[in-house]
C-alpha cells in the first residue's frame, strides 16, 4: 500500500531478495564514494528485518522499497532522500529508535526518518475525515497543505510520493484490484502534491493509473484510440523532430528538439473541459524546442510557419506578454500537408528553468488562477523551490546546497477527533481552536487534550496534532485571554469574539444599572405605574434601554424625568425668539393637525414632536395609549424603533385638508461664530416672514450649532427657506 506503514507477515512462499548487489550499484552510481557506504550500510540494517513482511494490499515489502528506490534515484533525489526511503518503513518501538538511527546515520536521516513515520499517521488520521464536514472548507485542499507543513524536510513528501507510485503499479503489474476509495485518494490528494511539487514523473503516472482504477472503461477506450495509432504517431514525431533539427541547424540556430506525447488523463481532461472528440485534440503530438536566446525563439518560430500551416487563433506569445506569474514561451499548432496537426513550446534555456523551478512553476499557475504569481511568496512555496532544486542538485557538489531554508510558517493544520483539518494562524493555542470551530464553544472551554494529553489552555499547537475541547455548560472567557502577555489567544477573529462577549456583558450591566435608577426616580416622584417604554419614547428615545443606558453613562439626567410629568411652562418663561407674527392659525395652538387616518372618521391625532411633520411629507401613523394617534414622518428613526417594537400599532394616514394651517418644524444651523450671525439669520426669517417660536443654541469649540423652530405651510416653505439661510456667508442649514 504504502511505505512506514504497519507491516504484516508473508505466506510461506520464500521469496529471493530484490536487494541484489547491482540493484544496488544502479541505486548509487551517482552518489559519492561516502553517500554509496551510508546506502548500503542502510541497506544491510534493513533487509533481514522486513524480510517476509507484506504491505497491508499484500505486496512484499522488500520488493516495495526496492521499487521505491529506484523511483528515487530516477528522480536524482540525494541520499538522505533514499535511505530515509528505506528506514521508515521500520517499525519505531520494535525495530529501530531515534537514537540508534542518530548515530549510524546522522541527524538530518534520522529527523527525516522520524517525519516519514508522524507523516504516515497524519495522513491515515485525515483520510478518514468526510468532505461533509468541512462546512464550507475544502478539506482536500486542507489535507494537502497540512502534509506539505507537517513536512519537517519536504523529501519526506517526495519519499511519500514514490511509495504512492510504486503501490499503484503493483496493483496494475500484480492484477491485484485496486480499492476505489486509494485511487481515488490519490487523485485528490496526492497528484496534486506531486504538481505543486513540480515532480511531473510521478505526476502524470499516478493521475493515469488512478484514472485506469477509477474510470476503467474510460481509461480503455481512449487507450485503445492511442494504441491504434501509436507506431504512426511515434513515426510523425521522430520524422518532425529530424526534419525540424536539421532545419535549425541549416540556418544556425543551436537547438533541443524533443517529442512532448500526451498523457491519457490529460486527454481526457481536455476533451471534458472542452467538449472535444479525440481526433479534434491539437496536442496528442506535441514537441518542445529549446534554444540560446529569446532571438532564436522567434527566429525558430518563423522557421516553424514557413515549413508548417499555422492553426488560426492557437497562437500564444508569452514571450512579449507573459503570464502574470511571469512564465514566458512561445506556443504554436500547425498542420502538415496532410492535415496533421501539432503543437509546439519554444523557450530558452532560461525560460525553462524558470517555468521548471521558479515562481513560474506548472503547479502555479494550474492551481492560482489568474493572479499566478501575483501573491507574496508563502513559507510553502520556499520549501517547494527548495525542494525543486534539491531534485535538480549535482551530488559532487557542496551539501550545503541541501540546506533547509528556516522559515516561521504562516499557518498549522491540526485536526479535530473526527479528523477534520483545521487551519489556524502560527502560535494558535486550543482557545483559538475552540473559538474556530464555535464561538460558543470557545466561551465555554476550560480545558483541552492534544494527541489525548491534558494540556494548559496557552499551549501553542503544532501542526498536525489531534485537539479536543473541553468545555463547562455554562459560563464565559477569561479577561486573561485578552492579555497579550499571557498568550491565550493568536487569532485576531478569536480576540474580536472574546471583547465582543464582555461588551455585551458590559452593555447588560448598563441597562440594568440605568433602569434601577429611573424606577428609583420614578419612586421619589410617585410615578411608580408608568409605563416605561412610553416614557422612553416621550423623553426622545426609541426604547426603554436605550434611556436606561444614557442614564448609566451619565449621558441624561434623571431630572428630565421629573420634568416630563410637570405642567408645561408658561410661554413667557420659554427661550423663543418671534420674528415675524403671522394671523394664520397653528396647529400648535388649534390641536388641528390636518391628517386623515385612513378608514376611520374622527379619530385623535398628533404631529410627533421627534420629526416634526409638515406638507407634503411622507408620513406614517402610531396609535399611542389614550393619545390617539401619533403622527411621524416616514423615514423618522424614532417611528422605526416603535414599529419594530409593536408592529400591529402601525396604522395608513394622510394629510388631509390643511388649508392655512402652520406647522412647526425645526432648522439645524451651524455656522462659525461671528458677530451679528444672528441679525443676519433673523434678517432672513422677517424677509420670509417665517415665524419663529423657537430657538436653541449650542456652542463648541468656536463652532455654533442653532436650532430654530419656525412654523411653516408646506414644503416650498421650508426649502426656500434654507435656501436663503445658505446664502449667507459660512452658514449651513438643514432640517432636523
Amino acid at each position: 500500500m504504502s511505505s512506514f506503514i504497519p507491516a504484516q507477515p508473508q505466506s510461506a512462499m520464500t521469496t529471493q531478495s530484490p536487494f541484489t548487489a547491482d540493484w544496488l550499484a544502479r541505486m548509487s552510481a551517482d552518489l559519492p564514494r561516502s553517500q554509496q557506504e551510508k546506502l548500503a550500510l542502510a541497506v544491510r540494517h534493513v533487509e533481514p528485518l522486513i524480510h517476509g513482511l507484506t504491505t497491508p494490499a499484500g505486496e512484499p515489502l522488500d520488493s516495495h522499497s526496492a521499487a521505491v528506490l529506484e523511483i528515487l534515484q530516477n528522480l536524482n533525489a540525494d541520499a538522505s532522500t533514499r535511505i530515509c526511503a528505506l528506514l521508515a518503513v521500520l517499525d519505531q518501538k520494535d525495530q529501530v529508535k531515534h537514537e540508534e538511527l542518530k548515530k549510524e546515520f546522522g541527524d538530518q536521516v534520522a529527523t527525516m526518518v522520524g517525519g516519514a513515520r508522524a507523516l504516515y499517521h497524519i495522513g491515515a488520521l485525515a483520510a478518514k475525515a468526510h468532505d461533509q464536514a468541512a462546512t464550507g472548507t475544502d478539506q482536500k485542499e486542507m489535507k494537502r497543505k497540512m502534509l506539505l507543513a507537517m513536512a519537517v524536510d519536504l523529501r519526506i513528501v517526495l519519499v511519500r510520493l514514490a511509495s504512492r507510485l510504486q503501490s499503484l503499479r503493483w496493483f496494475v503489474h500484480s492484477k491485484t484490484v485496486c480499492p476505489y476509495d486509494y485511487a481515488k485518494e490519490t487523485m485528490e490528494l496526492y497528484t496534486p502534491l506531486a504538481n505543486r511539487l513540480g515532480i511531473w514523473q510521478l505526476k502524470w503516472e499516478m493521475e493515469d493509473l488512478a484514472f485506469r482504477f477509477l474510470q476503467p472503461d474510460t481509461y480503455k477506450k481512449i487507450a485503445k484510440q492511442l494504441e491504434e495509432k501509436r507506431a504512426e504517431r511515434e513515426a510523425f514525431i521522430a520524422h518532425i523532430v529530424e526534419r525540424l533539427t536539421q532545419a535549425l541547424s541549416e540556418i544556425g540556430v543551436d537547438a533541443q528538439v524533443n517529442g512532448r506525447p500526451k498523457h491519457i488523463y490529460s486527454i481526457y481532461n481536455k476533451m471534458r473541459n472542452k467538449n472535444l472528440r479525440f481526433d479534434q485534440l491539437y496536442d496528442i503530438r506535441a514537441l518542445r524546442v529549446i534554444v540560446k536566446d529569446e532571438r532564436s525563439c522567434y527566429s525558430t518560430l518563423a522557421l516553424i510557419h514557413a515549413m508548417w500551416t499555422p492553426v488560426a487563433n492557437e497562437f500564444d506569445d508569452y514571450i512579449s506578454r507573459p503570464k502574470p506569474n511571469g512564465y514566458r514561451s512561445l506556443h504554436t499548432v500547425v498542420a502538415d500537408d496532410q492535415g496533421r496537426t501539432f503543437e509546439i513550446q519554444i523557450r530558452t534555456e532560461e525560460m525553462h528553468h524558470y517555468a521548471e523551478f521558479g515562481m513560474a512553476a506548472h503547479w502555479h499557475y494550474k492551481e492560482s488562477g489568474a493572479r499566478g504569481g501575483q501573491t507574496k511568496v508563502s513559507e510553502e512555496e520556499q520549501k517547494i523551490a527548495w525542494m525543486r532544486q534539491l531534485l535538480a542538485w549535482d551530488h559532487e557538489e557542496s551539501q550545503a546546497q541541501a540546506d533547509h531554508p528556516e522559515t516561521t510558517p504562516e499557518h498549522i493544520y491540526v485536526l479535530t477527533p473526527q479528523a477534520r483539518v483545521i487551519e489556524l494562524p502560527y502560535g494558535a493555542t486550543p482557545v483559538d481552536f475552540a473559538y474556530y470551530l464555535h464561538t460558543d464553544l470557545g466561551h465555554r472551554c476550560r480545558g483541552a487534550k492534544v494527541d489525548g494529553q491534558m494540556v494548559p489552555l496557552l499551549t501553542k499547537l503544532k501542526t498536525g496534532q489531534t485537539v479536543e475541547i473541553i468545555t463547562t455548560k455554562s459560563g464565559g472567557p477569561s479577561r486573561d485571554w485578552l492579555n497579550p502577555q499571557l498568550g491565550f489567544l493568536a487569532s485576531p477573529r478569536s480576540r474580536a469574539k472574546v471583547r465582543a462577549w464582555f461588551n455585551a456583558v458590559e452593555l447588560q450591566q448598563r441597562i440594568s444599572q440605568g433602569q434601577t435608577m429611573v424606577e428609583k426616580e420614578l419612586q421619589r416622584i410617585g410615578r411608580t405605574a408608568v409605563n416605561l417604554e412610553q416614557l422612553a419614547q416621550k423623553l426622545g428615545f426609541a426604547r426603554a434601554d436605550d434611556l436606561y443606558i444614557a442614564v448609566a453613562k451619565d449621558e441624561f439626567s434623571l431630572r428630565q424625568i421629573e420634568n416630563s410629568f410637570k405642567a408645561p411652562v408658561a410661554t413667557e418663561t420659554e427661550p423663543q425668539t418671534k420674528v415675524f407674527d403671522a394671523n394664520r392659525s397653528s396647529v400648535t395652538r388649534t390641536g388641528r393637525s390636518g391628517v386623515l387616518v385612513v378608514g376611520v372618521d374622527s379619530l385623535m391625532t398628533q404631529l410627533a414632536r421627534c420629526c416634526r411633520p409638515a406638507p407634503p411629507d411622507g408620513i406614517s401613523g402610531y396609535i399611542t395609549k389614550g393619545r390617539g394617534v401619533s403622527i411621524h414622518r416616514s423615514d423618522c428613526k424614532s417611528y422605526a424603533g416603535l414599529i419594530a417594537a409593536q408592529p400591529e400599532r402601525a396604522i395608513e394616514v394622510d394629510w388631509g385638508d390643511t388649508g392655512e394651517a402652520l406647522y412647526p418644524i425645526d432648522l439645524l444651523i451651524i455656522a462659525s461664530e461671528r458677530p451679528n450671525l444672528l441679525r443676519d439669520i433673523s434678517e432672513v426669517f422677517a424677509r420670509l416672514r417665517v415665524n419663529v417660536v423657537g430657538v436653541n443654541t449650542q456652542s463648541r469649540r468656536s463652532l455654533t450649532q442653532i436650532v430654530f423652530t419656525i412654523e411653516v405651510q408646506h414644503g416650498d416653505q421650508i426649502q426656500r427657506t434654507i435656501s436663503a439661510l445658505q446664502e449667507i456667508p459660512g452658514v449651513q442649514a438643514q432640517r432636523c
